[in-house]
């Protein structure tokens, strides 16, 4: 791989396992004790106050019925933000990340290895075990990878060939967006692309091949998108429903026979949405055990706005009155084509053995798309590969969400002021505010209607939407984007001046403040990383050099010496 002298700088500046800490928090080892229960085993560090989360939430509940090999995940939440060395450099690579794919703050993801065999020889006579890695980085698809080459590895050899993949992953090279990375596993080599934000949404980046790779064994098309055709295959005469109540942040439970199943299903859920992040909580598998249990399943209040994954019957009767269930069966792919169902009543939802199926009163408020369902029918009659009907699914989600953001987007970016109100020697402008009733007037001319060929209550929804956690992550994250905007405009207006021809009225006073309100702006573009041209900054550091030079040699001494903090 080619390594930009940029890239030399960050890795060179890297100490002994930061490179290993910006793929993963920790790995451990659970397995089953006949006293305790599950157990830590094994770990590499895990994060304070969770050890108890991660033993529960690393096996399937006894219910399931998992034998041989399972893959799943679950996501928790962070008990206490350390600080670590790599702090500064892990937001330098978060910032070009497309908002999915985002360093999680709040929350690790916990990717599972689950083995249980037959064994005669111990007591409960099952091998029960479960290799798990404990990340903050949502790449679902590329851990689950990493683990089909580590744990059948471990399983075999035991500890000693985990602390040689510990060895291995502490020399990968950090996960920066847009960039083609080769990593070496336990002898076998992964590549992979992480996906930037400047991507063209619903374009697969793939890493091709090269003559050159004949060392590389696996070429990853994707490291965290899921099979979203074979997830929603149970209810897909539901998919647009499923979409609006994903859209509108709602209270949803998916009820599956397995953690697999639960976790698939909820990360397709929150994938729907895509390139929209969804703000809420979400949970693949949760258990009774887990710390928000009691937060999340108490009947005093409504529920909140979170997706569960659950596969044990007791939340059958513990969430009946959550407003939206969805009932996953066995999602072994069938020959057979999933039947029309109805959406069911909350209240026939009795045991998690109820048939699947949507238990909802939501009222949808766009009319159906009959289209996708056909096109989807059609391609299992024709036995279409899996892997085209999820682009078609993927690719119908994608043209949906950009329909209903689109004119969000048109409006927001009407409320920047013009550049020509920008002016260098004064505070850059402050944006327009968001106001309901003219963004709605926007609707009439440049609304959906432009871009998506389906009819309904469009306006009921954005109204509906505009309440929603997801569209106060978004607009928060836009606004931002467009502030950081104006600061760089600003930024960039000012190197532009005469600052030599403008000091010479000035008093001595007024320059040296002129300096150290220069200095502040380097500080802050440099720490915010603002969007400025090529060059800017050099040139901001050139006029403050050629300002300081204009005072007495005592006054530069002092200007000259770096900024505390």
């Amino acid at each position: 791989m080619l390594i930009g002298s940029d890239e030399e700088t960050e890795e060179a500046l890297l100490l002994p396992w930061d490179r290993f800490s910006a793929w993963l928090h920790c790995i451990c080892v659970v397995g089953f004790d006949l006293e305790l229960g599950q157990a830590v085993e094994v770990r590499q560090k895990y994060p304070p106050g969770t050890k108890t989360s991660i033993c529960y939430l690393s096996f399937p509940d006894s219910n399931s019925g998992c034998l041989g090999d399972t893959q799943f995940c679950f996501r928790f939440r962070q008990g206490s933000n350390r600080k670590t060395s790599l702090g500064c450099f892990l937001e330098t690579t978060d910032r070009d990340a497309p908002p999915c794919l985002k360093r999680e703050q709040g929350h690790y993801y916990g990717y599972v290895y689950f083995r249980q065999v037959r064994d005669k020889s111990l007591k409960r006579g099952y091998f029960q075990k479960s290799l798990v890695l404990i990340s903050q980085l949502p790449y679902v698809t590329f851990f689950h990878s990493l683990l089909k080459i580590m744990a059948p590895e471990y399983f075999e050899k035991q500890e000693p060939c985990l602390e040689a993949a510990c060895n291995d992953i502490d020399r990968w090279p950090t996960p920066h967006p847009g960039r083609i990375l080769t990593l070496p596993i336990m002898g076998v080599v992964l590549k992979v692309r992480i996906p930037t934000s400047y991507d063209k949404p619903g374009t697969s980046q793939l890493v091709q091949s090269a003559q050159s790779d004949s060392m590389v064994s696996i070429v990853l098309p994707t490291i965290h998108e899921v099979d979203l055709f074979r997830c929603f295959y149970p209810v897909f005469f539901h998919l647009q429903m499923l979409w609006e109540l994903v859209l509108l942040g709602e209270a949803l439970v998916v009820m599956a026979p397995s953690p697999a199943e639960s976790s698939d299903t909820v990360l397709a859920l929150v994938s729907c949405i895509a390139p929209l992040r969804y703000c809420s909580d979400f949970r693949p598998y949760f258990t009774i055990h887990d710390s928000e249990f009691k937060e999340y399943t108490t009947r005093t209040q409504a529920p909140p706005s979170v997706i569960l994954g659950v596969t044990n019957p007791f939340f059958a009767k513990t969430l009946q009155h959550w407003p939206h269930i969805i009932r996953i069966g066995d999602m072994k792919q069938a020959g057979e084509m999933a039947k029309q169902m109805k959406v069911k009543k909350l209240k026939n939802l009795k045991t998690l053995d109820s048939k699947p199926g949507v238990y909802t009163a939501y009222k949808p408020y766009l009319n159906k798309d009959e289209e996708i369902i056909k096109q989807l029918q059609k391609g299992v009659q024709q036995k279409r590969p899996s892997a085209a009907q999820n682009a078609i699914l993927r690719r119908y989600f994608l043209e949906l969400t950009q329909s209903f953001i689109i004119p969000l987007e048109r409006y927001v970016a009407s409320l920047m002021p013009l550049q020509k109100s920008i002016s260098p020697w004064k505070s850059p402008p402050q944006l327009r505010p968001f106001i309901q009733q003219d963004f709605m007037k926007t609707l009439e001319k440049a609304g959906p209607q432009l871009t998506s060929r389906l009819k309904g209550d469009w306006i009921g929804l954005y109204r509906h939407f505009l309440k929603s956690p997801n569209f106060d992550g978004w607009f928060r994250n836009r606004r931002k984007e467009m502030t950081q905007k104006l600061e760089a405009l600003h930024l960039e207006a000012l190197c532009e001046e005469d600052l030599q021809k403008r000091i010479q009225k000035h008093t001595e006073v007024e320059t040296v403040d002129l300096v150290l309100k220069l200095k502040d702006k380097l500080t802050q573009a440099e720490r915010e990383k603002l969007p400025v041209h090529p060059g800017t900054l050099e040139k901001l550091r050139a006029h403050i050099e050629g300002v300081i030079l204009t005072l007495p040699e005592d006054l530069q001494g002092i200007l000259h010496k770096p900024t505390t903090l």
